[in-house]
Formats: C-alpha cells, structure tokens, sequence
C-alpha cells in the first residue's frame, strides 16, 4: 500500500530512536544495503502529485530503533526531475538525525557532488565507501582514512552483497547523530563566491526561515524556485531577494556564466580534487575499452544490430523449440488424462465440452504460443540488463531520441517496454518533464511487449515464416519513429540535454539471469494462467451454446469488412484487453475445438495474410488493462483515454490498409 509521505515521515520519525537516510547516487548498491538493514515490512509512500515513492522500514540495532528512509537515487539535491525533488523534500520534512551517503568507490568523484550538497545542508553524514570490492578489481586503491579527514565525516568500506561494513556504518551514524563525532568542515569556494555566500549568510543571519543561513544563502543563489518562494513571502521577502539579484549579478559579470552554473562548477572542482588526493592512479580496465566500442556510431550501430538480429534468431529457434516440446509432451501424455477425468465426471456434454476448453485446449494453446516466447524473451533481456549493454544503447541513440523531443535515457524504458509495458512506463519517471513522460508513454504502447512478441512468433514466425514476422516489426517500428516525430512536433516544449553515468561491463551470473527470468515469469504462470483458464471456459461457453457468433456478428463491419479477419477473430482481440497473449491463445483453442489436433489447425482457420494481419492489430491496438491503469496513474486519465483511442484507430487503419496491400500484391 502507498501511503502519503508526510503522514509515513511523522509516523516513522515518531516511533523510533534515530531516523536516517540513505542517499546516493543511482546504481550504488543503495537499495540494496536499505535491504540487508531493514529485511521485510517495508513501507511505500510518495507525496501528492508525484509518482516516484519513498521506501522506509524499522530495524532493531543494539537495542535501539532505528527507521531508515530509502531516498530515490539521484546526482543532486536540486528541483530539476522528480526523484531530486523528491530526495530533497523528505530530507527537509524529516530533518534526519544522521544521512547516510552512499559512495560509488569505482566513480567517487562524482558521487561526492551530492556529498558535498548534503554538507552544505548542514546535515550530519557518515559515507559507506561502497563496492569496495568492485574498485579493487579495477585496481582502484582509496585511502578512506584520508577521505574521512579531508570531509570530517566518519568513513566506512562496504560491500553491499555482502554485508561487510554495515553494523560499523549504523554505530558510526548513531554516533554522529548522537553528536559524539564533531563535524567541522564546510564546503570551501573560491574566495569570491565565498565572500558573497557568506555577506548574504550575514544578512539572512537576522530573519528565521527553518534553515541554516549558510544552506538557504547557497540554494537562494543556485536559483532554487522552492526557497526563493518561501522568501519571498517573508516580510522583508522583497528586500531580500533583491539583494540576492544583485550577488548574482555582481558573480555573473566576473565569471561570465551564471551563478548556479559558477557554484556547480566549483562544486564539482572541489569533488574531483578531494577524490584525487585520496586514491592512486586508476588503471583503465578492459570494460572501458569495450565502451569506446560500443557507443561510437561507427562500430556502435552495427553492433546494435548484431545484437537485435540475435535477440530475434533466439527467440525464433528458441521460442519455437519449446513451442514444440510444450505440445508435444501436454498433447501426447496430459491431454489424453485430462480428457478421461472430465469426460468420465462430467460426461461429453455441454459442461464436459466447456470444461475441456479450459483445462486442456486453453492450457494447450499457452504452452503452445505464449510461454515459449515470454520466458525466452525475459531470458535475453536480463542477459542484456545485467551485462551493462543497455546503458551503451542509450548514449548511441540520443540523437535519434532528439527527433522524438526525448534524449538517450528515454531508450531504457523504450527497450523495458518490450518486455513489459507496465513497468517500462513506471520508468518513463527518469524523464524529467510531463511533456517527455507522455511521448515516451505513447511510444510504449506501441512497442511490442513479450505478449505481443509471442503473438507475432506464435502465429507469424511459427505458420507463416520468420520474413513476415520481421516485417511486422519494422511496421511497427516505423509507426514508432513517425509517432514520435508527431508527437514532437504538436506537443509544446523543447527535449532536454542528456546527463547520464556510464556503468562498467560487467560478465552476467547465470544464477542471477535465472533469477531475474523467474521473477519476471512467475507472473506469467500465476497471473495470466488464471486468465488464459477463465478466458477459455468463458469462450468454450460462448461457442458451445452458439452465442459467439451472435456476439461477433456487430464486428462483422469492421473486422470482415475492413480488416479482412474472421468476426470471431475480432473477439479474441477484446478479449486480449486481458492479457495481450491471450488474443492467440484463444484463437488457438477456438481452431483446436474447431479442428482437433494441436496448434498447427490455425492454419485451418485463417489464411496467412490474416495471420498477419491480426498479430499487426493486436501489436498495435490498445493496450492491456494493467497497461492502461499504469497510465491512467502516471499521465492522468485524460491522457490514457487519448493514448487508448488513438492507437485503436491507428491499428484499424494500418491492419486494414496492410491487408489489402498483401492481398493486391499477393505477398502472402
């Protein structure tokens, strides 16, 4: 359950001992230190009106209670995306006894940036020097005594896998907390911006605005919208203000760039001297070279093509296998059980016939075209994730994002969307404005996910051949690519520039693969096997009593009329709102009544141009129930309804103009 976060913050702040929080960069090991600490019984919130979510928990240490806030990954403290904004405004709504900052020990330069902010916060600190493990594989060598003295905040090696570290990491935070370690350190700027932070320091210094004049004096001139508002409401808000203005100006004419710009600069200076006085010379590690490959255009591309045409002969020759292997064991040792229990029980009747459509050809037609190509595409795309390759993607195709008003780090939920649709457009939450969100949610929906994909393999790739199947996707990438520039060109706003940090290669675990597969799977097996079950009986109900085809007949326009299809085909796609998958499954289980036999009767059922015709439909039509809830959520339901509407008509349109394009040409 998501609660609101002020409400989640008293709470946790009021029953425990000591409250902190966990900072730090992404992909730092962040959560997965919060997870050895705290366990089970974790807790979700967000604030209103945002949809990043904090996650906070209670763990017993030595006796005391300790609450301990999750806060999103970010690079800065800043007001720029949603998990800044968020980050921020719980540690100023929880003003924590203690943050814990979590260091990337193989990139510390640019994780003491946000170190360095947290310090000027006036907050207490202690750093878990994490990934330590990770650093002394790349011969990286940081003296953490050194950091600890440069920063005067307590130090503390960590290996989040592990768990080395982190019973120290919690004594050093109570003990900052409890004040026993003595912070005396502040960020040091040029001596000019120095000067200036500290005459308006002087001149906040009068007035009580909740904060530390030295933090509110350094956040007023980065320009933070937030605090300026609250200062302007100040009586003297006016006054104040105005002498911000003139700072700003007075740095700006000297340096010749913003102030926000000046301080960051400096910021990011000082990070980079602090880090080269406490660590060796770095050896460039074989990854980095692998990098320069992968994200230059010139061996990046045809890499990335390699990649896809891989990605696809192991769905096809994979996918297929166990197709075969699934329906030949269910049909030659299950189905004959299955028949003789409800025939003997239910006798061959209306209730046995139904029966059978859902226990045995329902079942039969999810093992024929739905598992297969789910399991082996979530295969392939925890392989991808876990070897660092997606992050190169993103870097080679920011200028290609650029023409849909997106930038590189849209590509990753792009690519996520093709496993699933759901998560993909929770991830649309790195984007930093709405503007970006909505394009790169609309694109999502058009990107066949794992359902889609076994759709288009089950009934194109396996009946009408692996060309056909190919072509669909170029289809559908092509709508994409139009889509997006669409939708760039009508919706007001400009694309920001892309920021985002390099992880190395690393080689994927096996173990970790199959982890990752199963738990994207099992949903599958206990989610949408009840469905496909229910599905089936409900359709078996339908064809058994003669009402499937009075229920089909009003599609007849449409579906017979324009896009060339059985009416009962038109059926099975709503019913596909469900689950995308099911849309064939239970095509297949209407040709195997129909037909008896396997799967291989489909086409009895329909020609290969409709084959075709209604995997592209299905692809691209709207899309399934927890899709459409996850956008009503994200984009607000006036855009979901728009999202819905218009790729229903885009699917009629297309589907219908594809089949007379094969049918006028003869291609199939």
């Amino acid at each position: 359950m998501t609660l609101s976060c002020h409400g989640a913050l008293k709470d946790i702040k009021g029953k425990t001992d000591f409250t902190f929080v966990l900072a730090g960069n992404p992909n730092v090991g962040k959560s997965s230190i919060f997870n050895r600490l705290t366990g089970m019984g974790v807790v979700t919130a967000n604030y209103p009106g945002k949809t990043v979510e904090l996650n906070m928990a209670t763990t017993d240490f030595k006796g005391r209670r300790i609450g301990i806030i999750d806060l999103p990954g970010s690079y800065a403290l800043g007001a720029v995306s949603e998990d800044q904004w968020v980050a921020r405004r719980a540690v100023l709504d929880t003003c924590p006894d203690a943050a814990i900052m979590i260091l990337d020990a193989t990139n510390l330069a640019r994780n003491l940036y946000m170190t360095l902010q947290f310090i000027d916060m006036g907050i207490p600190i202690v750093a878990a020097l994490n990934l330590i493990d990770e650093a002394e594989k790349r011969n990286i060598s940081i003296n953490s005594d050194k950091l600890s003295y440069l920063l005067s905040i307590p130090v503390v090696p960590t290996i989040a896998t592990t768990g080395q570290g982190l019973d120290e990491l919690i004594q050093k935070a109570i003990e900052v907390a409890g004040n026993k370690y003595e912070i005396n350190y502040h960020v040091r700027y040029g001596t000019d911006i120095e000067a200036n932070i500290r005459k308006l320091e002087d001149l906040l210094s009068k007035y009580d605005f909740g904060t530390s004049p030295r933090a509110l004096a350094l956040l007023l001139l980065e320009e933070d919208t937030e605090f300026i508002e609250i200062v302007e409401k100040h009586p003297q808000g006016s006054f104040l203000i105005g002498e911000v203005k003139k700072i700003s100006m007075d740095i700006k004419k000297k340096h010749g760039e913003k102030t926000p710009m000046r301080i960051a600069r400096e910021r990011h200076g000082l990070a980079g001297t602090i880090a080269s006085q406490v660590q060796g010379d770095v050896t460039p590690a074989a990854s980095d070279k692998i990098w320069a490959y992968t994200t230059s255009p010139l061996t990046g591309i045809p890499l990335l093509v390699g990649v896809l045409a891989v990605i696809f002969a192991f769905l096809f020759y994979g996918g297929n296998l166990l197709s075969t292997l699934f329906s030949t064991l269910w049909t030659s040792s299950v189905t004959p059980l299955i028949d003789w229990v409800i025939f003997n029980i239910f006798g061959e009747g209306l209730i046995g016939r139904i029966l059978k459509w859902g226990f045995d050809d329902g079942v039969l037609a999810a093992l024929a075209v739905g598992i297969p190509y789910v399991l082996t595409f979530y295969f392939m795309l925890a392989f991808l994730e876990d070897s660092g390759y997606l992050n190169s993607v993103a870097f080679l195709t920011d200028r290609l994002m650029h023409k849909f008003g997106l930038h590189g780090r849209a590509i990753i939920p792009l690519v996520a969307g093709a496993g699933c649709n759901v998560p993909a457009i929770i991830g649309t939450r790195v984007l930093t404005t709405m503007r970006e969100r909505t394009i790169a949610s609309t694109l999502i929906t058009l990107i066949p996910c794992s359902a889609r994909t076994a759709v288009i393999m089950g009934a194109v790739s396996l009946f009408v051949g692996w060309k056909p199947a190919v072509t669909i996707y170029v289809i559908v990438l092509a709508i994409v690519f139009f889509v997006g520039m669409g939708l760039n060109r009508i919706m007001p706003g400009t694309s920001t520039g892309l920021v985002m940090e390099m992880f190395p290669f690393r080689a994927p675990l096996l173990s970790n693969i199959f982890k990752k597969t199963w738990f994207r799977f099992r949903d599958f097996v206990f989610v949408a096997f009840p469905i496909v079950l229910v599905g089936s009986l409900v359709l078996g109900t339908l064809y058994e009593t003669g009402y499937l085809w009075k229920l089909s007949s009003p599609l007849s326009p449409v579906v017979e009329g324009w896009l060339g299809l059985p009416a009962v085909a038109g059926l099975t796609l709503i019913f596909a709102v469900l689950r995308k998958e099911l849309a064939l499954q239970l095509l297949v289980t209407l040709a195997v009544v129909m037909y008896g036999g396997g799967a291989d009767n489909l086409l009895l059922f329909m020609t290969p141009a409709q084959l075709f015709v209604y995997a592209l439909v299905n692809t691209i039509y709207i899309p399934c129930v927890a899709t459409i809830a996850v956008l009503g959520r994200e984009l607000g339901w006036k855009r979901a309804a728009g999202i819905m509407a218009f790729t229903i008509t885009l699917a009629i349109l297309i589907g219908g103009l594809a089949y007379r394009f094969i049918i006028y040409f003869r291609l199939l």
